[in-house]
């Protein structure tokens, strides 16, 4: 089944017996009879399972040619539930450059558990080994990252991490399936923020975690059952609906964002723009060889350099949204330094390229001539 086939029906057979419903249906509800003693019908609990949120991950498994999905409350939520994965002692090497949430939730929340980590710069996988010893037990790696669009070479990475008997996640969020398939390449753990590209619409919060492995699979739906922070039925539901147009609108948001990029390289206001469809973009014939496209995912910084000309950029913006968030429908336009990566120490966040100038665009699916004019109107 090719991929364009697999949102509408991929995972998704028989998934109403009962009166052949073309959705599968919302189950709200948290509990299920039971004939005798155990003796049920696949299901009963809702944290343990629902018919909805089964569907969701089997759609899910399908999308990224994994085996098993399963399904959170938030893209957070499902990194908490790899890093129970770990015991104290044990130690993480991630990229630098990382969504402001994933490295607060590393150093806020399992740091103080006696997990270590190391955020490296990863363009290079040659760059990792070093860092590696006796107490490493994954690589986290984001490829584009967030949001200054580093490309990370997954199946380098993934040969270092065999070689060391490492498990390797990747955070798929900005490429979706659609553009890239980690497991492919080599990954034992695909996790998304389906609140983005998956769902698509900016109407709900949910995250999902994809790997082959079926022990591993095991482990993590026993920490997802015992934990609970699971998605839920409407939820899952939502997000089952923003699959089946995923590949028409991914094809809009490339279509859109290169025009927007080149568009922004041109300006004289303008200072550097990162996004890996330029060719001189660090690491573009590895996005060119391990994506299907570059995405919507735009970053740039004004050539004043100051907060102040990103500030009153943003704020003249009339059909880009003032927002965190990213892979819906509309545009938006967020500020990583007081917004998404505000966690990061402002000497951190300045080494990898997060300064204060710096506007990342979320760039959606209407017409690109608004969109271009809505920003040369901004910047003029």
């Amino acid at each position: 089944m090719k991929f364009n086939t697999k949102t509408i029906h991929g995972g998704q057979e028989n998934i109403d017996p009962a009166y052949g419903s073309v959705m599968p249906p919302i189950y709200q509800t948290t509990t299920y009879s039971q004939s005798t003693p155990g003796g049920h019908k696949g299901f009963e609990y809702s944290r343990s399972g629902n018919p909805t949120r089964s569907a969701l991950e089997k759609s899910l498994a399908s999308l990224e040619n994994g085996k098993f999905g399963l399904g959170f409350g938030s893209g957070l939520a499902a990194i908490d539930a790899v890093m129970k994965l770990f015991k104290p002692g044990d130690e993480i090497i991630s990229t630098n450059d990382l969504y402001g949430g994933s490295y607060r939730l590393f150093t806020s929340i399992f740091e103080n558990m006696g997990i270590k980590f190391n955020f490296i710069a990863m363009n290079e996988a040659g760059n990792i080994e070093k860092y590696i010893n006796d107490n490493t037990k994954m690589l986290w790696i984001e490829t584009p990252t967030n949001p200054m669009m580093n490309i990370i070479d997954i199946e380098a990475v993934s040969k270092l991490s065999q070689t060391y008997n490492l498990l390797l996640a990747v955070d798929n969020t900005f490429a979706t399936p659609y553009l890239q398939q980690p497991l492919d390449l080599g990954a034992d753990i695909v996790m998304h923020s389906a609140t983005k590209y998956l769902g698509g619409h900016s109407d709900v919060v949910l995250g999902g975690l994809v790997v082959k492995d079926e022990e591993l699979a095991e482990k993590l739906h026993f920490i997802q059952k015992a934990s609970g922070a699971i998605c839920g039925p409407q939820d899952s539901f939502l997000v089952l609906r923003g699959i089946k147009t995923l590949h028409l609108r991914m094809q809009r948001h490339c279509e859109n964002g290169e025009a927007v990029a080149r568009f922004l390289r041109s300006h004289p206001r303008v200072g550097k723009v990162y996004w890996p469809g330029f060719e001189d973009h660090p690491n573009h014939d590895i996005a060119k060889k391990q994506m299907k496209g570059f995405g919507g995912m735009i970053s740039f910084s004004t050539t004043e350099d100051t907060l102040k000309s990103a500030t009153n950029l943003i704020e003249k913006l009339k059909v880009f949204t003032l927002a965190e968030s990213l892979g819906g429908v509309e545009s938006l336009a967020g500020h990583p330094a007081t917004m998404t990566h505000a966690s990061i120490p402002k000497e951190d966040r300045a080494k990898t390229g997060v300064v204060d100038s710096l506007i990342r665009l979320s760039v959606g699916i209407e017409d690109e001539e608004d969109l271009i004019n809505d920003l040369k109107q901004a910047l003029e």
